[in-house]
């Protein structure tokens, strides 16, 4: 018999690699999900956003309110690399948060490996 598709409400507890990415979606905790997302350290954020710049400013306080628990932030910006706002970048930095920007292939796999490594990493995921 198959296993029923896990649904959640668009936030999931808990830190979780990313499986698989493409088609306009992500795969983590044996779910997909369609859409961008935001993981931290509390868990894991739908974001309703198709670039870096439709971003709210919502979903960029709940980063800055898990500042103390961020060691590094990555940012998938999707298929090209993009550069954040420099507005942005100022409160990320005055929030005591490194951050770097790359393609989210590259993100997710570097937000994988500092996973597992058990380093206080999070990411912004750009869907692709």
């Amino acid at each position: 018999m198959a296993k029923p598709e896990a649904r959640y409400d668009g936030f999931l507890p808990g830190r979780h690699p990313v499986t698989a990415y493409g088609d306009g979606g992500f795969r983590f905790a044996e779910m997909s999900h369609r859409g961008s997302l935001l993981l931290l350290p509390s868990g894991v954020r739908a974001v309703d956003a198709a670039g870096v710049g439709d971003v709210t400013a919502a979903s960029w306080e709940a980063v800055i309110a898990e500042a103390d628990a961020i060691e590094l932030l990555l940012v998938g910006t999707g298929r090209d690399i993009a550069p954040l706002p420099a507005p942005l970048r100022e409160r990320l930095a005055t929030a005591g948060i490194r951050f770097e920007a790359m393609q989210t292939g590259a993100a997710i796999r570097t937000y994988n490996v500092l996973l597992a490594e058990d380093r206080q990493v999070a990411a912004l995921l750009i869907v692709v």
